[in-house]
């Protein structure tokens, strides 16, 4: 049987329109600060960031009578709002049609080591909420007859906990959240960028007083560069994470984070070391990962070098054209690289072959018109020569037609349709893509609540670093609603966002002007397009899927003098509206060399490989094998398990990287809660442990 869904619902679930901003609030002073003058907002809270996150916080807060205003680069421009997959996963409770067991998928959460037990459960057990308030607010998840939540397996999930609206999911949720803060009259000021985090007092007193922003509507003469000073009592980073940082990369263009903004303030980083990556289509086109039945569907893998001529590299690493085939399939819900899948001709040694096929300069293509062709002087593709775990499974889905693109057709029309509406038919066309980076698992140190290490600073979403070394598929979108919502509850209780601050921050202010105009050098040797192609191509190069400890650190000595040359000679531009976007790459290059940082520390330390990278080593205990033999050149070290029981953090202290490591907090599975015990914690606050921020 195919599935046949009509056009109309085809085209709701790919064009998904977003909603018209309110008009913006004005400033309510100006004050000169510099020479310039600047226009000042005053909010009880900003939250930097209108992603799913961002506008969960600031949904959350507004219904608490809080002060609060969203500062976007690009509203509806961001990861949420322009990333997905073939069924973009959201990762929730309930599942073996039975309810779920909170402390089982909490344990699932933290599988891959490096993450806080504490935070795993907050981010299980608010994960019913979290649904549930997404579908009140109009999110389309798909329910069977009796109103359970259909489900699926996605990568790092044994159990099938996963659910998706489609290819669009985070797309919808930015819409359902964005229409509600519309409603709720929250001020959104597009097209403005945080870049400088205002603080005063020293040591453990020290907190937020505001942030400055490049703001396209504010730019006059007086002001060419659109400097704006936003005094707040609370700052909320929600600003995704660090697309920009790698040139092979599948997140939007433009998408920059605020790790570097974060660095700047001295808020501790955590978990830099942890990143995603995966195959997918290139941000030069339409960026967007080929998970799911993109690759279950089993297309023809191969590879064009410079000359046109095609290869067939895939029979190069497995053994017959059932294991080759089967793990293609396999890619679908082991999506990320690992390392360990590389052994034993699993899954991501496919993601090997391209990396390789990719250095050498051949591009690679999927193309769902053909099966897979054989490996030499095996039998060739069947449906009924797979795995029996694949075989199941398409069985399961009633995937027995003759050609993939069929295939991808009846399982998930929604695949072929959102490329065609980027102009790029799969029914027809072969399909370049490569292994990108895809997601920052590691950022913003913060507590359960989602407070950082500097008073009145919070991070949510992929800007906080809340997840270890693996997650399950979607459990990102869940973490960064359940963190929205948990730091809004928390604001809420401190009291300390429910009118704008009055107080004179004009000293503070100048200075990180100032401090600004220092990196604005139109004579500087650097410029936003050097730093950038300096910037990712180191990291693609040296610190992408494979790696070793003498690139690593020969990176890190480049990306440190980098930061140097960026700090004694600034950032040229060539028109004043470049001015946000040097100070970006400002922040991106501190990012870069603060993973760097991390990632040495971590080899020099014995770091072994686990989720984002192999540690190749020429003593290394690990070795794949493609069908001729061993890999030598990629001999890695296994993980060490005593890593992921700690995490590695990272700030900066004056112009210097420091470093430290700490146990991750644990979670006693035992204790019990008990109503009559706890309640008056509830009912007086205690919960929030308010007195950490005095």
């Amino acid at each position: 049987m195919t599935i046949d869904v009509p056009q109309h619902i085809l085209d709701a679930l790919t064009d998904v329109g977003m909603p018209k901003l309110s008009a913006e609030a004005a400033s309510s002073e100006t004050v000169t600060l510099a020479g310039i003058d600047v226009p000042v907002y005053r909010a009880g809270c900003v939250v930097v960031g209108s992603g799913a996150a961002g506008l969960r916080a600031a949904v959350e807060m507004k219904r608490r009578g809080d002060d609060v205003v969203v500062m976007s680069q690009s509203a509806w421009g961001g990861t949420s709002a322009c990333s997905g997959s073939d069924k973009q996963t959201l990762h929730t409770a309930n599942t073996a049609d039975q309810g779920d067991n909170f402390k089982a998928m909490a344990r699932a959460i933290r599988a891959g080591g490096a993450m806080d037990e504490d935070t795993a459960y907050v981010e299980a057990v608010g994960s019913a909420r979290m649904m549930a308030s997404l579908q009140f607010l109009g999110l389309p998840l798909p329910q069977d007859p009796l109103g359970g939540t259909l489900r699926y397996q996605t990568d790092h999930d044994e159990v099938g906990r996963a659910t998706s609206c489609g290819p669009r999911t985070s797309r919808l949720m930015v819409k359902v959240l964005a229409e509600e803060a519309i409603r709720l009259n929250v001020p959104i000021c597009n097209h403005t960028t945080a870049v400088k985090i205002l603080t005063e007092d020293d040591g453990e007193g020290r907190r937020v007083v505001g942030v400055l922003a490049i703001r396209a509507a504010d730019r006059t003469d007086a002001n060419p560069f659109g400097i704006a000073l936003f005094s707040c009592g609370v700052l909320v980073l929600a600003a995704g994470g660090p697309g920009e940082l790698y040139r092979d990369s599948v997140y939007p263009n433009g998408c920059f984070g605020s790790l570097g903004l974060a660095l700047e303030a001295g808020l501790e980083l955590v978990n830099l070391t942890e990143s995603q990556f995966g195959i997918g289509t290139r941000r030069e086109g339409f960026p967007w990962n080929l998970s799911g039945t993109y690759v279950q569907a089993i297309p023809h893998i191969y590879s064009v070098d410079a000359d046109g001529n095609e290869h067939h590299f895939l029979a190069q690493y497995y053994r017959s054209t059932q294991e080759m085939a089967s793990n293609v399939f396999r890619k679908g819900y082991q999506w990320p690289f690992h390392s360990t899948r590389m052994l034993d001709f699993g899954s991501s040694l496919v993601d090997l072959a391209i990396y390789r096929e990719n250095a050498a300069g051949c591009r690679v293509f999927m193309d769902f018109n053909r099966n897979p062709l054989p490996v030499p002087g095996d039998q060739p593709f069947s449906l009924e020569r797979l795995d029996d775990d694949v075989k199941q499974y398409l069985g399961n889905a009633g995937a027995n037609q003759d050609l993939p693109i069929q295939r991808l057709r009846h399982m998930n029309p929604l695949a072929i349709e959102l490329y065609r509406r980027y102009k790029v038919d799969i029914a027809v066309e072969p399909l370049e893509f490569a292994v990108n980076n895809q997601h920052m698992n590691g950022g913003i140190l913060v507590d359960t609540w989602g407070r950082s290490s500097l008073a009145g600073c919070y991070a949510i979403g992929e800007a906080a670093g809340t997840h270890g070394v693996t997650r399950p598929g979607g459990a990102a979108l869940n973490a960064g609603q359940v963190f929205g919502t948990r730091a809004a509850e928390h604001i809420g209780a401190s009291g300390k966002a429910k009118i704008a601050p009055k107080t004179d921050i004009t000293a503070t202010a100048r200075a990180g002007v100032s401090n600004l105009l220092e990196t604005l050098k139109p004579d500087s040797p650097l410029t936003v397009k050097s730093i950038r192609a300096e910037v990712q191509a180191r990291m693609s190069e040296k610190a992408g899927i494979i790696c070793d400890g003498s690139s690593v650190a020969e990176a890190l000595v480049a990306a440190s003098q980098l930061s140097t040359q960026i700090r004694e000679n600034g950032i040229a531009y060539e028109r004043a509206a470049e001015a946000g976007r040097a100070l970006q790459w400002r922040h991106m290059a501190l990012a870069s060399e603060a993973v760097l940082f991390a990632l040495d520390y971590f080899i020099q330390n014995g770091g072994g490989s686990r989720g984002a990278r192999a540690i190749c080593d020429r003593v290394g205990d690990a070795l794949p094998f493609d069908r001729s033999g061993p890999l030598e050149e990629y001999r890695f070290r296994s993980e060490q398990d005593a890593h992921r029981d700690e995490q590695i953090i990272v700030w900066l202290e004056g112009d210097a990287m420091k470093i430290r490591t700490r146990p991750i907090r644990r979670f006693d599975e035992s204790a019990k809660s008990l109503f009559e015990r706890d309640w008056p914690a509830w009912l007086t606050g205690r919960i929030y442990d308010l007195d950490a921020d005095q």
